[in-house]
């Protein structure tokens, strides 16, 4: 199935009719990414002008995926910037000079 995911595609999640997508864990790993950057670009327009039920059915699949994601890779690299003790020290260099 050309831009698909062959056999995959009837799966849903049985809550009324919201199709949820693939199950993350039957994803591999360039389809989880693809799904992952896909949810993200779409997250802010879902936030803003996005129903409820829209909302909650991205949140749903948006954690499903990113704890994949998680699941897959626990020692992923992280960036020291992006901790606390990183934005305290980014807090901490900065001027406190009033400006003028």
């Amino acid at each position: 199935m050309p831009g698909g995911y062959p056999n995959l595609m009837n799966e849903h999640d049985e809550r009324g009719t919201t199709m949820t997508g693939v199950d993350p864990s039957r994803l591999d790993d360039q389809q989880l990414m693809k799904e992952l950057e896909t949810i993200h670009r779409t997250r802010h327009d879902t936030l803003l002008h996005g129903s409820n039920d829209a909302l909650r059915t991205h949140n749903d699949r948006m954690a499903r995926l990113e704890g994949e994601y998680l699941r897959r890779h626990p020692r992923r690299p992280v960036s020291t910037g992006r901790t606390r003790e990183g934005a305290r020290d980014r807090a901490c260099g900065e001027s406190t000079t009033p400006r003028t």
